[in-house]
């Protein structure tokens, strides 16, 4: 399949490019090269298409985009409590963003940053590449970096990443798409159905969002998509956790069964009729559902984007795992090689 390069502007004489890949099913994704975000996701729907993740339609937004919508994250996803980590006997101190925490890796990090690219149109993908310098989000180590997008004649969106660094640090890399399947200018994702394969999440302490260490159980709690259910159906509750972060914003602790990849969430719109399908073979995934996104820019269409109008299935290591001994180690040993990969499969 062809892949289309399109001009999308420029950030200090250097030129930023969307490409656009499609299968012989009808979906269409939209990347830029700018943070390896994934701008637009087309899905055939009654005899149209629909665009069903968040984004912005020019670069300026990008540059800005304070809700992350669409970006690769890293060298580290989510939190790090007060931006303090140690290793190799060192202390590093990261930058803190978020409630004296550090969010995304800070400024700096990979959602911020220009790729280069190559494409591949017989296997029909984009694979951006990054060679992040020692300490240039305070994190340890030279790493070159690689995350490829996939589209299949199975439905699939592969998003697969590699990493690798000279020295021990930090590898945790994730994708912050929004996702509505009613499409990016419906007004409530909420109405989506949730099925997450997590009989465990880790509770978080506060506003500030950072896990007590606990492993707790979401029998009789808000907390329980083991049946599938409707996001809004417990949204609401008095229940200290959602009172906390606003709605979800906690990482949900995958039951494994096997090592690698293996089905473990399932998103659906009574109105599309559209499902999608999570993949993955993390320990984790971060369910957001999106409460504090308005405020920031016009979004695609001149769509204003409101609170709880997408979600986010963020594939990953715990939050501040790092600083949390009975958490999985996002530790990447000097030499050795990171891989992960995430698959959204779209059935409609």
């Amino acid at each position: 399949m062809k892949i289309e390069e399109n001009y999308f502007g420029l950030v200090d004489d250097k030129t930023v490019f969307t490409y656009s890949m499609s299968n012989n099913n009808g979906i269409k994704a939209v990347l830029t090269n700018y943070g390896a975000t994934l701008v637009n996701l087309y899905i055939p729907c009654k005899n149209k298409k629909i665009d069903v993740v968040l984004g912005y339609d020019n670069l300026e937004n990008y540059m800005i985009n304070p809700k992350f919508f669409g970006a690769t994250i890293g060298p580290n996803c989510n939190r790090i409590s007060k931006g303090e980590i140690s290793l190799g006997n060192k202390q590093y101190n990261l930058e803190q963003n978020d409630n004296e925490n550090n969010l995304h890796s800070g400024e700096k990090g990979f959602h911020n940053v220009i790729w280069d690219v190559s494409i591949n149109e017989d296997e029909n993908y984009v694979e951006f590449y990054h060679y992040n310098l020692d300490e240039e989000q305070g994190f340890p180590g030279n790493s070159k970096i690689k995350v490829k997008y996939k589209l299949t004649e199975k439905n699939e969106l592969v998003i697969s990443y590699e990493g690798l660094s000279d020295k021990d640090t930090i590898m945790n890399l994730t994708n912050h798409t929004y996702f509505n399947l009613s499409g990016h200018s419906n007004k409530d994702a909420t109405n989506q159905e949730l099925w997450l394969k997590s009989k465990y999440f880790t509770p978080v302490k506060d506003s500030k969002s950072i896990p007590t260490g606990e492993i707790k159980s979401v029998k009789d709690t808000p907390m329980d998509f083991t049946t599938t259910k409707k996001i809004k159906s417990q949204i609401n509750e008095k229940y200290g956790q959602l009172e906390f972060c606003g709605g979800y914003d906690h990482n949900f602790i995958i039951d494994k069964e096997k090592e690698g990849i293996e089905k473990i969430a399932k998103l659906s719109d009574e109105n599309t009729n559209i499902t999608m399908e999570v993949y993955s073979d993390t320990p984790g995934v971060q369910f957001y559902t999106g409460n504090f996104i308005s405020g920031g820019p016009v979004g695609k269409e001149n769509i204003v984007y409101e609170d709880r109008c997408g979600v986010c299935l963020e594939t990953q290591f715990f939050p501040n795992s790092i600083n949390i001994k009975n958490f999985k180690s996002p530790i990447l040993k000097a030499g050795d090689k990171y891989e992960s990969m995430t698959i959204y499969k779209f059935v409609y």
